[in-house]
């Protein structure tokens, strides 16, 4: 294998609305060069295929289409897309295709990248995309990885990146607690504002903090503190409908005194008549330009681990777990992860643990886990607890009583473990201190790429047990590593596991995708259906959600096309296609796998 060099300076928070703040400068050098020494790919190589096109639209239209909008709103910020691709990394990475790519890394491709300035700009592009036929895709940042990235759906799309030129923090109201932010503020810039203000007040971060605070919202995904759930925590939007029309949702629908925005705008949630906000989340109904965000008030907090040492004890753990969640003694989310997962969380390669092809060994890990700080064991519960010394100390107590019923159990603080061990680095994701520990499990094979399986099952240890081992039994037949994280709530659980890729393999992309076909079909017929998923597999999760004819995906249809009559706002997204798309072959099912190629489809 030859590794590759990392080229470059990493671009920091202060140059790049994208980058790494300077508190993390040393460790995000570290993560990009033991990822570089682990890929054998080229940073870059001669692209296969000329301009991919927008479907059904000529080179010469694509041209005179070009020409116009650069007249519009620039010629800088219109970009064809005919340049070798380069996937990058965390930081640096790709706006023009799937950085992860699952498929032909040509394949799932835009034919330019638009950096709007502005609403104004945002609804000149929309105006400008129905005019010519022209698929558009919006992204925040375009880390949505392990979902798609920035890549299109529809190959030869015009991908909007929002983040670019619209990265402010608008607004932050300390005696609110709350905020309004345009689509490229990250998680780092929102926090490290934060910090230059010395205010009293948290974020709440996924695990990796670089995503897009709008971004990740609307996408419904979650975090660790009490407001790990960002959707349910935003409060009023701003967005740009297909037709180039401007909708403001919640109190932001009523002005303010003089032409000011609505002062409750971020305080209410809701306005008057139906709330309609969700329906700008997971859809391709409108672009999200500004959003409103609930802040966590500061507060003292304790971050810790047990560990318990079978894998037969799955089930209990999690029906003890149900109750104190459901009593909101447990103060988060917390996540429950196979002890695999502590190898890879080290940066360590899955050869430093296993010889040779497949997966490792129940022997093997046993074994491995042995020599890591946390001994050896099947199950590692990570929480944390919020409030006053006094109240944090007796709820441990009620904590530690119900976990010590299953024998073997052992607890943990931060004290207790080495200064490199995870749960230091938990402590500081729980109490809303974005980290970039999460990207070192990219190490376990080279050429290091990812796909998240999100499916949703009830806090019982029985179901718990159904879809574990699913998951486990598809994971073998594969020959994949399992890599469970399960985020269990009072009455849900996010189960979602972490289908680790070589980029470079053809074979174990292949393998992945049969993978992810096979679980999303086997759990649906369960009831446990995904709540995200990548969005190559978007097709085959939302025909799963069919109850009465599929009401749900012909509701979302008809809103659809009522919005969008001409089908440009990121059709297939999350499987909502347009009229002009539907049925035309662009949809793909379980028995889709060979995707060598993205298109209609016989």
């Amino acid at each position: 294998m030859t590794p590759q060099k990392a080229p470059g300076v990493i671009p920091l928070l202060k140059e790049k609305h994208s980058g790494a703040p300077v508190r993390l400068a040393r460790e995000a050098q570290i993560a990009r060069d033991r990822l570089f020494a682990n890929r054998t790919l080229p940073v870059s190589r001669p692209r296969n295929k000329p301009i991919r096109l927008p479907p059904g639209v000529s080179l010469e239209t694509f041209e005179e289409a070009v020409k116009e909008l650069r007249g519009e709103i620039g010629d800088e910020n219109v970009e064809v897309n005919d340049k070798p691709l380069v996937d990058g990394w965390y930081i640096e990475h790709p706006n023009t295709h799937d950085a992860f790519h699952i498929a032909d890394q040509e394949e799932l491709v835009s034919s330019a990248t638009v950096y709007p300035g502005s609403t104004e700009e945002v609804q000149t592009t929309v105006r400008w995309a129905n005019k010519f036929g022209i698929p558009i895709y919006p992204i925040s940042i375009g880390r949505n990885v392990g979902y798609g990235g920035a890549a299109p759906r529809v190959p030869g799309a015009v991908v909007l990146d929002l983040g670019r030129r619209m990265h402010q923090i608008l607004n932050i109201d300390s005696e609110n607690a709350s905020c309004v932010v345009e689509p490229g503020v990250t998680y780092f810039g929102l926090y490290e504002e934060i910090q230059n203000r010395k205010l009293p007040l948290w974020i709440d971060t996924p695990d990796v903090g670089g995503g897009s605070v709008l971004g990740n919202a609307i996408d419904r995904g979650v975090g660790y503190t009490p407001y790990g759930d960002h959707f349910a925590n935003h409060c009023g939007m701003e967005l740009v409908l297909p037709n180039g029309e401007l909708l403001r949702t919640g109190m932001g629908a009523m002005p303010g005194p003089n032409g000011t925005d609505n002062p409750t705008w971020q305080s209410f949630q809701h306005a008057f008549g139906p709330s309609i906000d969700g329906v700008f989340s997971q859809s391709n109904f409108g672009i999200v330009t500004k959003m409103g965000f609930h802040l966590m008030p500061e507060t003292g907090h304790q971050s810790y681990c047990f560990t318990f040492p079978h894998d037969e004890d799955f089930e209990q753990i999690v029906d003890l777990i149900r109750p104190l969640a459901q009593k909101r003694i447990l103060g988060n989310i917390p996540q429950l992860r196979h002890v695999i997962q502590e190898f890879n969380v080290t940066g360590k390669r899955k050869a430093d643990f296993h010889e040779g092809p497949g997966p490792m060994t129940r022997e093997e890990i046993r074994a491995a886990a042995s020599k890591l700080p946390l001994g050896d064991c099947s199950w590692v519960f990570y929480g944390t607890q919020y409030g006053t010394p006094e109240s944090i100390a007796s709820q441990l107590d009620v904590i530690k009583a119900e976990f010590s019923k299953i024998p073997g159990s052992r607890f943990y603080l931060p004290s207790d473990l080495p200064a490199e061990h995870y749960l230091h680095d938990r402590a500081l994701v729980c109490s809303g201190v974005p980290v970039l520990r999460e990207l070192d499990w990219l190490n376990w094979v080279p050429n290091g790429a990812h796909l998240f399986f999100s499916p949703i099952a009830p806090t019982r240890g029985r179901d718990a047990r159904t879809i574990h081992e699913i998951i486990v039994a598809a994971h073998a037949r594969h020959g994949f590593d399992l890599f469970p994280t399960l985020c269990v709530a009072g009455r849900e659980i996010h189960y979602i596991t972490n289908i680790i890729y070589d980029r470079a393999d053809a074979d174990a992309k292949n393998r992945a995708i049969r993978l992810m076909r096979e679980m999303i079909d086997e759990c649906a017929t369960k009831g446990f259906g995904e709540y995200r998923t990548h969005l190559l597999f978007a097709d085959q999760v939302a025909g799963t959600y069919n109850w009465n004819n599929s009401a749900f995906m012909r509701f979302n249809e008809t809103i659809k096309d009522v919005l969008d009559p001409n089908g440009i706002l990121a059709p297939g997204r999350n499987g909502i296609w347009p009229k002009r798309f539907r049925g035309k072959g662009w949809e793909l099912g379980v028995n889709d796998v060979d995707l060598t190629s993205i298109g209609p489809r016989s």
